[in-house]
């Protein structure tokens, strides 16, 4: 029996998909279940296992767009896998005839090439392009009839200008995924039809390192191994802010605004396929433990690659940490159709005035972009400083005054 396998449905909006890699080749026998190919769509890369065993015959080639539902490949269930390959039997030497050797002949030398009048001559064409470029007949290999120097030649004669040369000088062109297409297009996106603004303001990490330096151990041995890192500060921070400035928990709809009183928060994170943003839902009612323990598993899923649409989708507000890249400052984009988005840069010991005096503290730079069509300047300003207030006063304002039950120790 022929089965065809269609491209299944990756979520509801999605129509259409690109094949990424064959993991197979054409005529192979595969098992049921066996992933067969990797196909992209606009928001994640997905497998596609066989349905059946059998023979498989390719009807589409990598780098096809293919609609959802159209049929990729045919799988043969009469098809008989191949039995392993038998050990060759040994063949008996035969006898070898003695053989008196002899000494090789020399190869005649080959005849030198004629000098043509040609050689080095560049045609009228040539000549004339090659004046324009300043580049003298010399300095060119002619590639025509008796390497007489043809018009390709001096158009892609390169003038010398005292550098160095015999480096390599290639170029690649691969046809982009569809995933990065997608981000591309969404980025352009945010920055034309957005009125994208972005605010910054600098943080004093002390008072997290502080907490995290005392039970950081102790919340890795009470949880299986699971780090307290920056991020669920960050996250519970944020949160806080959304709900003291909720225009920047809202986003535009037409001539409409749509104001969530839950807090959806959206991880950028980098995988083998570019850049995701997996979004930890509810965020506002997740524990220090619950947080971590979320973007650890997401992060893991985008790492492997089984990141889902469904994961990605929605998202109320984002957060991305540029500074694990060595990010001083930045001025992050807006993710569609979010209205705010918060960076985080890295932490570098800089002197600041404390009371009075110059001290020396571990300090981050933080930027939030916002869409000005719906947040203006009093909430985008306040949101931040609120989120510079919780980092500053972890244990009063994120953990209720008591950091060992916040981190549940």
């Amino acid at each position: 029996m022929i089965l065809e396998m269609k491209v299944p449905s990756p979520g509801e909006s999605i129509k259409e998909v690109e094949i990424a890699t064959w993991l197979v080749k054409d005529g192979d026998y595969v098992e049921k279940d066996q992933a067969i190919a990797e196909v992209d769509s606009d928001k994640a890369t997905l497998e596609l296992p066989a349905e059946m065993s059998g023979i498989i015959t390719l009807k589409a080639e990598e780098g096809d767009a293919v609609a959802v539902g159209a049929v990729v490949c045919l799988i043969d269930t009469d098809g008989v896998k191949p039995a392993g390959d038998a050990p060759a039997a040994p063949v008996a030497e035969a006898p070898k005839a003695e053989v008196k050797a002899e000494a090789p002949k020399a190869a005649p030398a080959p005849a030198a090439a004629p000098a043509s009048y040609a050689s080095g001559t560049p045609s009228p064409a040539a000549r004339k392009i090659l004046d324009e470029k300043n580049i003298a007949p010399a300095t060119v290999s002619g590639t025509g009839k008796g390497g007489r120097i043809t018009k390709d030649d001096a158009v892609n004669a390169v003038p010398s200008m005292g550098t160095p040369t015999g480096g390599s000088r290639g170029s690649e062109r691969t046809k982009l995924s569809m995933l990065r297409r997608k981000v591309a297009e969404r980025l352009v996106a945010a920055k034309n039809e957005t009125a994208m603004l972005t605010t910054f303001n600098e943080v004093n990490m002390t008072p997290i390192n502080q907490i995290r330096n005392e039970y950081k151990d102790a919340f890795k041995a009470k949880h299986g191994g699971l780090g307290l890192g920056f991020m669920s500060f960050f996250t519970k921070a944020v949160t806080r802010a959304l709900q003291l400035y909720p225009d920047v928990n809202s986003m535009m709809d037409g001539d409409y605004k749509i104001a969530y009183d839950f807090a959806d928060i959206s991880i950028a994170v980098s995988g083998p396929k570019g850049l995701m943003v997996p979004v930890v839902r509810n965020a506002e009612l997740l524990t220090f433990r619950g947080i971590e323990a979320e973007i650890k598993r997401l992060a893991l899923r985008a790492r492997d690659g089984q990141i889902t649409v469904d994961d990605m989708t929605g998202g109320t507000f984002t957060i991305t940490n540029g500074g694990v890249f060595g990010s001083m400052l930045s001025t992050p984009i807006i993710n569609p159709p979010q209205s705010g988005i918060l960076g985080m840069h890295n932490i570098i010991e800089r002197p600041i005035a404390v009371n009075g005096k110059v001290e020396i503290h571990p300090m981050m730079y933080v930027a939030l972009s916002y869409d000005h069509r719906i947040i203006d300047g009093r909430e985008s300003v306040g949101f931040l400083v609120a989120v510079k207030e919780a980092l500053e006063n972890p244990v009063e304002l994120l953990m209720n005054g008591d950091a060992k039950r916040a981190l549940e120790l």
